[in-house]
C-alpha cells in the first residue's frame, strides 16, 4: 500500500520547503509516491521535482478560479500509475508536513481506506454568488469542502466515474468557478459516501482562515510568531487527522516545522472499521451456515451418545 503525494505547483514551480519534504519522505519512501502537476516544465529548476512530474499529456489548463481539471488529471494519472496507491493527498507548493514520518505511517496504515476531507453545507448565498453554480443543483448538493484534502482510492475512482457518467453536472459545477471547494463533496454525496465509515470529516491540511492574507487566501505563516505557534499547536492537539500545514512562506523557520513534527500529541491511531454500505447479503451463506451448524450438532450427538 502506498500514499500518493499529489502537488499542484502552478506559479513559481517550486516547493517552498523542498528539502523538508525530501527529508520527510525518505524514511517512508517504500510507501510514498510523489507527483507534480505543473504549467511549464521549462520553469522547473529542481531536478527532484522534474523527476516526479506527470507526463505533459496529463497537464491541464489551470487558473485560481478553475483548478479542478488539474486536480482530476493529477488524480487520474496517480490512480493508474500505481495500483498500490491507496491514499491521494492533494497539496500545494506552500504546504509542509507537520507530523513525523512515523506518525504519518501509522495514520496511513490504519486509515488508508477512508478519505479525510472537511465538508459542510455551503456557507455563501448561492443565488448571489455563482461559485460552483450550486443554484442549479438540488439542495442536498449545496455543499462546501476543504480545497486541499486526502482521498481514498475508492473515492478517486468515484471521481473519475463522475466525470464520465455525470459529465454535464461536472462541467456546470466547474464553470461556476472555485469548484474545487464544492465538487468533491458533491461527488461523494452522489455516491452516498459522506458517512462516518468512509469519509472522515476533518481537515488533513490545516490553514488559518481567521487571519486571511487577502480576500481569497488563508494566513501566510512567515515568521513563526507566538500567534502562529499557538494556532498550529491548537490545531494539532484537537485534530489527530491533520498531516500538513498551509500556507507556509519559504522564510518560515525550518526548526519550528521540525519541532512540531517531533511533538507527540498523544493521539490514538487504532484502525477504523470501514463499512461497505453497498454490500448485499448473499443467501448462499444460509447454506454454508446450515452445514456448519449441522456438522457441530452431529459431532455433539456422536460424542454424547457413543
Amino acid at each position: 500500500m502506498k500514499a500518493a503525494l499529489c502537488f499542484i505547483i502552478s506559479y513559481k514551480h517550486i516547493l517552498h520547503k523542498e528539502q523538508i519534504w525530501r527529508d520527510w519522505i525518505e524514511p517512508n519512501k517504500d510507501i510514498i509516491n510523489v507527483y507534480f502537476h505543473y504549467k511549464n516544465m521549462s520553469l522547473i529548476r529542481s531536478s527532484w521535482i522534474r523527476d516526479h512530474c506527470i507526463p505533459s499529456s496529463y497537464v491541464a489548463e489551470t487558473t485560481y478560479y478553475h483548478v479542478v481539471p488539474a486536480y482530476m488529471s493529477l488524480l487520474t494519472y496517480a490512480f493508474h500509475h500505481d495500483m498500490d496507491n491507496k491514499w491521494f493527498c492533494l497539496l500545494t507548493d506552500s504546504c509542509v508536513p507537520i507530523i513525523s514520518p512515523e506518525t504519518f505511517r501509522a495514520l496511513f496504515l490504519s486509515h488508508c481506506y477512508a478519505s479525510i476531507i472537511g465538508w459542510r453545507p455551503s456557507y455563501w448565498n448561492i443565488d448571489i454568488h455563482s461559485r460552483a453554480n450550486l443554484k442549479y443543483l438540488n439542495a442536498e448538493y449545496h455543499l462546501a469542502n476543504d480545497p486541499w484534502f486526502t482521498l481514498s482510492r475508492d473515492h478517486v475512482h468515484k471521481c473519475i466515474l463522475f466525470m464520465v457518467k455525470k459529465n454535464d453536472i461536472y462541467k456546470k459545477v466547474c464553470k461556476g468557478g472555485l469548484a474545487n471547494e464544492s465538487i468533491f463533496a458533491i461527488i461523494l454525496q452522489t455516491f452516498h459516501e459522506l458517512n462516518k465509515y468512509t469519509t472522515i470529516n476533518h481537515s488533513s491540511t490545516i490553514s488559518d482562515w481567521t487571519r486571511m492574507s487577502n480576500a481569497t487566501s488563508p494566513h501566510l505563516f512567515n515568521n513563526g510568531s507566538a500567534e502562529d505557534l499557538a494556532f498550529i499547536r491548537g490545531e494539532l492537539q484537537k485534530n489527530k487527522y491533520a498531516m500538513f500545514l498551509r500556507k507556509v512562506d519559504p522564510l518560515f523557520p525550518d526548526q519550528i516545522i521540525l519541532g512540531f513534527q517531533q511533538t507527540d500529541f498523544g493521539h490514538d491511531y487504532s484502525p477504523i472499521v470501514v463499512y461497505n454500505h453497498n454490500y448485499k447479503y448473499d443467501p448462499r451463506w444460509n447454506v454454508i451456515i446450515g452445514m456448519i451448524i449441522g456438522m457441530i450438532t452431529c459431532t455433539y450427538i456422536l460424542f454424547f451418545y457413543f
